[in-house]
C-alpha cells in the first residue's frame, strides 16, 4: 500500500489543478443530486420486536387517527378560576380545530378530570392525523400563532406535548464556525505559518462538506435521523483537520529533511497518509459496528459520521497533497513569528518531548501505576449511570415546552408528563366489555395516579387507554411501572379475545434503554476484537493490540465517568444551562464508544507506526520509544487540542444530547492524548521491552503483510505522468 500511496500522492501533486477541479465539482453535484432526489433527514424511533413498537403499529394498522401525534395545549389563569377565562380559551380551540391536520381538539371546561383540583390550570388535547415528522414545522408555527392570540396578563397559555417537543427544538447553533477559528489558531501556533495552516482547514472543510452531501443523497433513500448532521460536522471536522495536520507535518519534516517537494509529497503521503488510511478505516468499523445494536436510527447516524470519516480520507490521500503541491517549498510562507534553526517537531537533545521520553524511561513503573489510578478513579461515576431521555422537564426554562410540563406537574402530578398508551387488540367482540376489569387492575396497581376509560374506534376491533403514572418519565419507579404492568397486572387481568401492547413515548425510550443495555457489550467486545486483529496485522504483535485495546477501555471509562459526573450528578451544569439532572442518553454510550474507540486509534496508529519504523532500523526497544515520543508528541498534543476545541464547540448547542457527545469526546480525547498516549503508551512498552514485538511463527505465516512501513525503493514502478507545471519552490 506504501509505494500505491507514495504514487498516488506524487500524481495528485503533478496535476493538482485537475485535481482540485475534480474535488470542487464533486461537491456541487453531489448536493446537486440530493436535492434533486429530495433528500430529508427526520428522526425515525423504529424499534422492530419491541412491545412499544408493537403498540404504534396496531394503532397505525386499526386505529389510525390515534396513531397521529399530539400536543396539548396547557391554560394557567393567574387571576382566578380559568372558567373566567372560557371565552379566550374556546376561541382560541376553535381556531386551532380548523388548522391542517386537526382532526380532534378538546375543551378542558367540557372535558373530565381536564382541569386541576384549584381550578386555575387546564389542558386541552389536539390530535393530528399524521406523525410530527410527516407533519413538519409549518404546522407548529400555525399552533404557536393560535396559542400567542390567547396570552394576555391573566391568562397563560403553554404548548406541550409530543409535538412540542418535536416542533419547538430550538435551531442548532452555528458550532461548525466556532471549532474551526480555534483549529485556525491551534495551527497557526502549531506551524507558525498561515500557508500551513491553511492546507488542513481547508481539506477538512471540502471533505466535510463532500460528505454531508452523499448523507442528503442517503437520506432520500432511508431515514437518517437529523442529529446525523451534528454528530458528523463533530466528527467529520475533528478528524479532517487532524489527518491532514498528520500529513503536513510529516511533509515539512521532509523538506527540512533536504528532499525535493515532490518526493517530499509522495513520501509524506505513503507514511502519514498510510496511517491516516487505517485509521480511518478504523474508525469507519467501529461506528459501522453499531449496526450490531439492531436499532435503526442508531445505525445510520453511525453511518453518516462513517461517510464524513472516509470522505476525510480521501480528502487526505489526494486533495492535501495536490494542495501541497501548490505550496511547495513555499509551505512555511507568512510566518507569524522569526524563522527558526530547527523544527521542534524533529528530534533533537533539548527536545522537551525528548527529555518526557526519558524521564518515563527511566521510572516506568511510577508513571504507570500513577496514570492508572487517575483513570480508575475517573472511571468510578461510570458505575452508576443511569441510561434514559431527556424529555420537556429538562428543556430551558424559556422554552413553551418545559413551561407547559411544569404547569402539567403543578396541577396534575408530575406523572402527567409521560402518559402510558395501551394500544388494545380486540379480536372478540365480547372482550371489549371485559376492558373494564382490566382498567380497575391498573388502577389499583402502586404508582398509578389515574387510568382513562377505554377508548374503541369505529370497527371495534382495537381500543386505546391512557395510564398516568404518579412520577415523572425520567423516575426509575416510573420504569419498574411499565415492567410490572407488562409482566404481572395486564396479563392477568385482560380478558381473552384482547391483547395490550404498553407504548407511548416513555414506555417507547425504556424499551431503547433495554435495548441498548442487551447490545452493549456485544457491541463493545465485536469493536475490541477486529481493531486487535487490525493492529496485529499492521503491528506484526500480539502485546501492541492488546496493551492498545485495555488502555482505549480504560480511557473511554473515564470520559463516561465525567459525563455521568456532569449531567447526572449535575456537577457543573449551571455552566451549561442546565436546570435539571438529566439521565445519560441511551444511545450516547455506544456512539460514544464507537467513535472514541476509533479516534483513539489514531494516535495509536500514528505514534506505534513511528516506534515500530525505528525500531526495525535500530532494534533498541527502549531508544524507539523515546524516538517516537519525542518526534510524534508535539503532532500528538497539537491535534488532540484541534479535536478538544471542535468537540467543545458543540457544547454550545441547545440540544443537551450534543452537549453529552461534546463534552464525552473533548474529555476522552484529552484524557487519550495526554495520560494515555504520553504516559501510559511509553511507560508500558518500556516495561515490556522486546516483547512488545512478539508474534508466534505460525502466527506471521497466517497473517496478511500490511506495514506501515515504506518500500526501499518507493519509486520504483511508478508509472510515467505528465508533470502539468513544476512543483513550485519557494
Amino acid at each position: 500500500m506504501s509505494s500505491f500511496l507514495y504514487r498516488l500522492g506524487q500524481l495528485a501533486a503533478r496535476r493538482r489543478w485537475r485535481t482540485v477541479v475534480i474535488w470542487v465539482a464533486a461537491v456541487f453535484l453531489i448536493f446537486a443530486a440530493g436535492s434533486a432526489l429530495g433528500g430529508k433527514l427526520a428522526d425515525d424511533f423504529n424499534l422492530p420486536d419491541s412491545e412499544s413498537q408493537r403498540a404504534y403499529d396496531l394503532l397505525a394498522e386499526r386505529y389510525p387517527s390515534a396513531s397521529g401525534t399530539s400536543a396539548l395545549i396547557v391554560f394557567h389563569s393567574t387571576s382566578g378560576a380559568l372558567e373566567e377565562q372560557a371565552d379566550t380559551v374556546g376561541s382560541t380551540l376553535d381556531a386551532i380545530a380548523g388548522q391542517p391536520h386537526v382532526v380532534s381538539v378538546t375543551n378542558p371546561l367540557e372535558t373530565e378530570g381536564a382541569v386541576s383540583a384549584d381550578g386555575s390550570i387546564g389542558y386541552a388535547q389536539v390530535a393530528y392525523d399524521v406523525s410530527a415528522v410527516d407533519l413538519g414545522t409549518e404546522p407548529y408555527t400555525e399552533l404557536e400563532s393560535a396559542v400567542e392570540g390567547a396570552r394576555s396578563p391573566d391568562l397563560e397559555a403553554e404548548i406541550g406535548g409530543e409535538y412540542a417537543s418535536w416542533g419547538s427544538q430550538p435551531e442548532p447553533g452555528s458550532s461548525e464556525l466556532v471549532g474551526l477559528l480555534a483549529a485556525m489558531i491551534i495551527l497557526l501556533i502549531a506551524f507558525g505559518s498561515v500557508v500551513a495552516m491553511g492546507l488542513p482547514i481547508g481539506t477538512a472543510v471540502i471533505g466535510l462538506t463532500t460528505g454531508t452531501g452523499l448523507i442528503l443523497i442517503v437520506s432520500a433513500f432511508t431515514s437518517v435521523p437529523e442529529f446525523s448532521t451534528i454528530l458528523s460536522s463533530m466528527i467529520g471536522l475533528g478528524v479532517g483537520i487532524d489527518y491532514a495536520l498528520f500529513i503536513v507535518t510529516r511533509y515539512r519534516q521532509n523538506l527540512q529533511a533536504g528532499m525535493e517537494p515532490l518526493h517530499a509529497i509522495g513520501l509524506a503521503t505513503a507514511t502519514a497518509g498510510q496511517a491516516v488510511v487505517f485509521a480511518g478505516i478504523t474508525v469507519a468499523i467501529a461506528l459501522l459496528g453499531l449496526w450490531i445494536s439492531g436499532i435503526a436510527f442508531v445505525g445510520m447516524m453511525a453511518t453518516a459520521a462513517a461517510i464524513v470519516v472516509l470522505v476525510a480520507v480521501v480528502a487526505a490521500i489526494t486533495l492535501l497533497p495536490a494542495l501541497l503541491g501548490f505550496a511547495g517549498n513555499a509551505i512555511d510562507n507568512l510566518s507569524i513569528h522569526r524563522k527558526r534553526k530547527h523544527d521542534e517537531t524533529k528530534p533533537a537533545k533539548e527536545n522537551m518531548w525528548l527529555r518526557w521520553g526519558r524521564e518515563v524511561e527511566h521510572r516506568p513503573w511510577r508513571y504507570f501505576v500513577g496514570a492508572v489510578l487517575v483513570l480508575l478513579v475517573l472511571a468510578v461515576p461510570l458505575f452508576s449511570m443511569k441510561l434514559g431521555f431527556p424529555d420537556d422537564g429538562t428543556a430551558p426554562t424559556s422554552e413553551t415546552r418545559r413551561q407547559a410540563y411544569d404547569l402539567l406537574s403543578e396541577g396534575f402530578g408530575p406523572g402527567f408528563n409521560g402518559p402510558l398508551l395501551l394500544a388494545v387488540e380486540i379480536d372478540d367482540p365480547a372482550a371489549l366489555q371485559g376492558l373494564e376489569g382490566l382498567n380497575s387492575a391498573i388502577a389499583a396497581t402502586e404508582g398509578v395516579a389515574a387510568v382513562t376509560p377505554p377508548q374503541p374506534n369505529e370497527a371495534g376491533d382495537a381500543a386505546i387507554i391512557q395510564v398516568f403514572p404518579t412520577t415523572s418519565p425520567q423516575d426509575q419507579a416510573t420504569t419498574d411501572l411499565v415492567r410490572v404492568l407488562r409482566d404481572d397486572t395486564i396479563p392477568g387481568a385482560t380478558p381473552e379475545g384482547a391483547v395490550v401492547h404498553v407504548g407511548g413515548a416513555t414506555a417507547t425510550f425504556i424499551d431503547l434503554s433495554d435495548r441498548i443495555t442487551n447490545a452493549l457489550p456485544w457491541f463493545i467486545a465485536a469493536v475490541v476484537l477486529l481493531s486487535f486483529l487490525l493492529l496485529m496485522v499492521v503491528f506484526r504483535s500480539v502485546l501492541v493490540p492488546l496493551k492498545a485495546a485495555v488502555l482505549n477501555l480504560l480511557s473511554i471509562g473515564a470520559a463516561y465517568g465525567v459525563v455521568v459526573v456532569i449531567f447526572q450528578w449535575g456537577w457543573g451544569r449551571s455552566l451549561l444551562g442546565i436546570d435539571q439532572l438529566i439521565p445519560i442518553v441511551s444511545f450516547v454510550p455506544m456512539m460514544m464508544f464507537a467513535v472514541l474507540f476509533g479516534l483513539s486509534m489514531d494516535y495509536e496508529v500514528f505514534l506505534l507506526s513511528r516506534i515500530r519504523e525505528d525500531y526495525l532500523k535500530t532494534g533498541n526497544n527502549v531508544e524507539s520509544v523515546v524516538t517516537g515520543i519525542s518526534t510524534t508528541a508535539r503532532v500528538i498534543t497539537s491535534a488532540a487540542l484541534i479535536m478538544i476545541a471542535v468537540f467543545l464547540s458543540f457544547v454550545t448547542q441547545p440540544d443537551p444530547v450534543a452537549q453529552m457527545f461534546g463534552i464525552g469526546l473533548a474529555v476522552a480525547v484529552l484524557i487519550d492524548a495526554t495520560i494515555v498516549r504520553i504516559v501510559l503508551v511509553p511507560a508500558t512498552m518500556v516495561l515490556l521491552g522486546d516483547a512488545n514485538w512478539w508474534l508466534p511463527g505460525w502466527l506471521d505465516r497466517i497473517l496478511p503483510n500490511m506495514n506501515l512501513e515504506l518500500a526501499d525503493d518507493p519509486e520504483a514502478g511508478e508509472p510515467e505522468a505528465e508533470q502539468e507545471a513544476p512543483v513550485p519552490v519557494g
